[in-house]
């Protein structure tokens, strides 16, 4: 199997030669347009996450050597969550290679941040299966480029921030609600809206509620960040 040469591109961008074709072609094929014949990413993307942990565990192990284990946690959340995969997708281009079904594309799927994280995961399994840890460490480290010495000593999640700030105002915890949900079943969107004791709000959509939550409470500490400033 050959790459079309929009795919030999993108490969090209990655920084890998696929011994294995068909790995990059299932790695950025999304659920709404698989089938019997054409597999979709999700099981990619289970063992990239694992991949893409192992990588950064390792380099932040590695790169400081004195640091607790209370300060590796947040830098290692920081690195490997959706929001950072799809910083590294966008910048890889990864959205204009992406497999989807009409309605997902005419829902602006190619920029939307989930899907990008999630097949940046895949395209990080593809390259482990296709080429062993090692080569599959080197593609992350070299994509992640300074992040992984620049993260901040206190990158917690924004739903901890955000709680921190409340308590330190004497405040209730944030409130964290439903509005909506939309999508097929197998790619749902949902929109959460995180209320603060003082009746700031800020909502947020996304491919699950945990994801919405945080992507919801960084909305608000931005919100929160320009006041203060």
């Amino acid at each position: 199997m050959k790459l079309s040469a929009e795919l030999k591109a993108f490969s090209d961008r990655l920084g890998h030669d696929f011994a294995q074709p068909e790995l990059l072609i299932r790695a950025l094929t999304h659920p709404s347009i698989s089938g019997p014949s054409r597999p979709d990413n999700q099981r990619l993307e289970f063992l990239g996450d694992r991949v893409l942990g192992l990588s950064m565990a390792d380099a932040l192990f590695a790169a400081d050597k004195t640091a607790s284990e209370g300060q590796l946690a947040p830098r290692f959340n920081a690195l490997v969550r959706k929001e950072t995969c799809a910083e590294v997708a966008r910048e890889i281009d990864l959205g204009a290679v992406l497999k989807l079904g009409r309605s997902e594309m005419m829902s602006g799927g190619r920029r939307k941040q989930a899907l990008l994280g999630d097949a940046m995961e895949a395209v990080i399994a593809a390259v482990y299966l296709d080429a062993g840890f090692e080569t599959a460490k080197e593609l992350v480290l070299r994509l992640w480029g300074e992040r992984v010495h620049n993260v901040e000593d206190d990158a917690r999640d924004p739903k901890t921030v955000l709680q921190e700030w409340a308590q330190a105002r004497k405040q209730k915890p944030p409130r964290y609600g439903e509005v909506s949900r939309s999508g097929p079943d197998h790619a749902p969107n949902f929109t959460i809206e995180v209320t603060l004791d003082s009746g700031q709000s800020a909502q947020a959509t996304a491919g699950s509620k945990r994801k919405a939550e945080q992507a919801a409470a960084e909305v608000l500490l931005s919100k929160l960040e320009a006041k203060d400033g």
